[in-house]
């Protein structure tokens, strides 16, 4: 018999005030959308409201009406403006009641670190006639379960700290036990190419109804997300796949890396494939290109070093050939050339790398940025991010592409 996903629409309630005046980012909204296709569950909406009662209770009605899963974060700690709970409980037109055995574990919590329980905290060992107490093996906010009418409410605590590994433990198993289906993502990573021209190389496929396709514009290039959707995970990976090959037959030279690559991640394969050792100097990044380069723990293997050189003195303290700055100027390929060099030759690796750029000006509008390579066969390129980040990326595509090439 062909199952049937429960869930057809789901919606993710933020609350808090902080979140509204911009005090802290709403991070588990963006980790609880990730978790969901896996599920075969669609998110359809995302909401956000402050610590106000009357404002909760609308906001958590309308998701009622309209979706059949609702997960919420926050508003479960014991202070006054915490009000999920009571929200919660006047939108179903329940009464509150203290469960004893939720009590008991939240004393015994309190007398593990032998504090007393302030009398404040006893509303967290409430709960309603519809709802079942989810544990929460980090805080003392158990989390919420309801379920009733064909949906399902789930209220979880907003430290991520603590949302993150209720989700995990307690959650994600029982919402996996009900659904049908399931979505499989993969994002593709390119760069070189504009988000137009991306978006005009694969707009045949944009009429594909499963996969679905969408591109993004982000700092280390553009990225291309599939989504494929079937009722087992061998049937989905089949469609990902076929997806996948279609894009890489129009982007492939431009393709760097997939999902959770990252440039630095990138770098330090080739580099230990190649068994090479990398020194980098850079000038204006201010130590973002070594912080690129170092993101991963295997790092240590093949990364002799990086050195910062904001001024001349710096430079020369550090081998550069400084006559060439009266010749050619701080921000020049020959600089950038001699920076390579210097950290290649000081720090005694196979590859030296530098950066050496010049702000954004009403003359140049767009800064300008030098990459140099140095070691074996090396070269210059010239680059014109608009911010400090995308001059991290352009180096280190440009020694990608050098590492591919050599």
């Amino acid at each position: 018999m062909r199952k049937v996903c429960l869930f057809v629409k789901a919606e993710i309630v933020s609350i808090g005030t902080e979140i509204l005046l911009g005090e802290i980012t709403d991070t588990n909204a963006s980790y609880l959308a990730s978790q969901l296709p896996s599920l075969g569950i669609e998110l359809y909406w995302v909401s956000q409201v402050g610590d106000n009662q009357p404002r909760l209770v609308e906001v958590l009605r309308r998701a009622w009406q309209r979706s059949d899963l609702i997960l919420t974060t926050g508003g479960l700690g014991p202070t006054g403006d915490d009000l999920t709970r009571e929200a919660v409980a006047e939108m179903f037109g329940e009464t509150m009641t203290v469960d004893p055995v939720l009590e008991k574990l939240l004393r015994e919590r309190f007398g593990l670190v032998s504090a007393a329980m302030p009398p404040s905290n006893l509303k967290q060992a409430t709960i309603i006639p519809s709802a079942k107490a989810i544990s929460n093996a980090n805080g003392t906010a158990p989390g919420w379960f309801v379920e009733k009418d064909g949906r399902i409410l789930i209220a979880m605590p907003g430290p991520p700290a603590e949302m993150q590994p209720m989700w995990r433990d307690k959650v994600l198993p029982q919402l996996s036990r009900n659904s049908g289906t399931i979505i499989l993502s993969r994002t593709i990573k390119t760069y070189g190419l504009s988000e137009g021209a991306v978006g005009e190389l694969v707009n045949p496929m944009f009429s594909a109804v499963n996969p679905t396709f969408g591109v993004y514009a982000k700092p280390d290039g553009i990225h291309l997300r599939l989504a494929a959707k079937a009722e087992g995970k061998q049937e989905a990976e089949r469609i990902l796949a076929e997806g996948e090959a279609g894009i890489r037959a129009v982007l492939g030279q431009y393709i760097w890396g997939v999902d959770d690559d990252t440039t630095g991640v990138v770098i330090a394969r080739l580099l230990l494939e190649k068994g090479l050792t990398l020194a980098v100097m850079e000038d204006f990044s201010g130590g973002m290109l070594t912080a690129g380069i170092t993101e991963i723990p295997e790092s240590q293997t093949f990364f002799k070093g990086g050195l910062v050189a904001g001024s001349d003195e710096a430079k020369a303290a550090f081998g550069v050939d400084t006559g060439l700055i009266s010749q050619y100027g701080n921000v020049s390929p020959e600089i950038a050339r001699s920076m390579a060099e210097a950290a290649r030759k000081l720090l005694k690796a196979d590859i030296g790398v530098s950066v050496t750029a010049a702000a954004e000006t009403k003359e140049r509008p767009m800064g300008i940025t030098y990459v140099g390579i140095a070691g074996g066969s090396g070269g210059t390129a010239i680059v014109r991010p608009r911010r400090r980040q995308n001059i991290v990326s352009a180096a280190l595509f440009e020694l990608r592409k050098w590492l591919i090439s050599s």
